[in-house]
């Protein structure tokens, strides 16, 4: 009954978003903008998807060096089934699997793993937080869309910096950190509480392994590449909608406004959505557009670069994820079944936060 409520929950709000994203859409002109769509910026956008791919494998695979170095065909197999299936699977149940398919080709626990994407998850939302942030100081404040990107900055700052401070608080003050959990929790979830304080002490104490100071260092880096090839194909792929023949609306998009309309995405699939982030995902960019372009243009060639980059996104985890579930032998059927019993035992330990991305 619970997840049957959080499904409609989550239909619901990919419906809301999808009729805002589409509303005033014009069909026509975006059908010509598809039309027109030049191939070849389409093909080099999937170039930068594989790179981002590996450049988020091979940034994974530093966090892991603390407790175990795992060659890369492993780790890129757990990666890319990982991925689709935070995609393609409700609940973010996803976020269970490549924890649990990293632990099924090494010697790492899964709860180490676990770890390991919330560090992940926590560096993500703190660096889109800052750039956007950084980037918005760049641009008029005056309209009601900059008012909502400056709010969701602000917010994602806040729900991810209070997770890096916890988090550093439980590494400083191990026993605090977990008597703090299970006090300030007992008076609002007396059952779960000591449940709770459980998982904080595993955490904190997975925590430790940390990788060395060169790994770290890589890490770090690498998220920096990530974000950089996330913002730069965001750009790249907008020439393809140029519209060059001059049947539809142009679009242009410049670097400066293709890594806003990239930390705006990055913020809006944040909200808890149908699987596949259908509706949040057009929304978000169609937000991050309207700080640049006139509606006209929005409407038409947006909304139509828009579902491009989710389809080529959406497509391209999905496409890696099979192809890597075919070669390690493994049905969806079995990997989703052991995804829902963990993330059973999960609920039952402990309340979640989504943290989307």
């Amino acid at each position: 009954m619970k997840r049957a409520l959080k499904l409609l929950l989550s239909l619901a709000v990919t419906v809301a978003f999808s009729w805002w994203a589409f509303r005033g859409t014009h069909w026509a002109q975006q059908w010509e903008s598809l039309r027109s769509a030049k191939v070849g910026w389409i093909g080099l956008y999937f170039v930068f998807l594989t790179a981002i791919h590996l450049t988020r494998t091979l940034r994974w695979g530093c966090l892991l060096s603390g407790i175990e170095r795992v060659p890369f065909r492993p780790l890129n197999e757990a990666s890319g089934i990982g991925f689709m299936m935070l995609i393609v699977l409700p609940f973010r149940l996803g976020e269970f699997a490549r924890p649990f398919l990293i632990a099924e080709r090494s010697r790492i626990r899964r709860s180490a793993a676990m770890t390991t994407i919330v560090v992940e998850r926590i560096t993500d939302g703190l660096s889109i937080a800052l750039l956007l942030m950084v980037l918005m100081v760049f641009l008029p404040s005056g309209t009601v869309e900059a008012r909502y990107v400056h709010l969701g900055a602000y917010a994602t700052f806040a729900v991810f910096g209070g997770g890096a401070l916890f988090l550093l608080f439980s590494l400083w003050q191990h026993d605090r950190a977990v008597a703090l959990v299970r006090h300030t929790l007992g008076l609002l979830w007396p059952k779960g509480a000591e449940k709770a304080a459980s998982v904080v002490d595993t955490f904190v104490g997975a925590m430790r392994q940390l990788p060395p100071r060169r790994e770290l260092a890589a890490f770090f880096g690498l998220t920096a590449l990530y974000w950089g090839l996330n913002g730069a194909g965001v750009t790249l792929l907008a020439r393809a909608f140029s519209c060059a023949d001059g049947g539809c609306t142009p679009l242009h998009l410049s670097f400066f406004a293709g890594y806003v309309v990239m930390c705006v995405l990055v913020v809006g699939v944040m909200i808890p959505a149908a699987p596949g982030m259908m509706g949040t995902f057009q929304a978000a960019v169609k937000l991050g557009l309207t700080l640049f372009l006139p509606a006209a243009v929005v409407s038409s060639s947006g909304m139509a670069f828009a579902n491009v980059l989710w389809l080529c996104q959406t497509g391209q985890q999905v496409l890696f994820g099979l192809l890597f579930m075919s070669t390690s032998q493994l049905s969806f059927r079995q990997i989703a079944g052991r995804l829902s019993v963990d993330a059973t035992e999960a609920s039952a330990s402990s309340p979640s936060v989504t943290t989307g991305g």
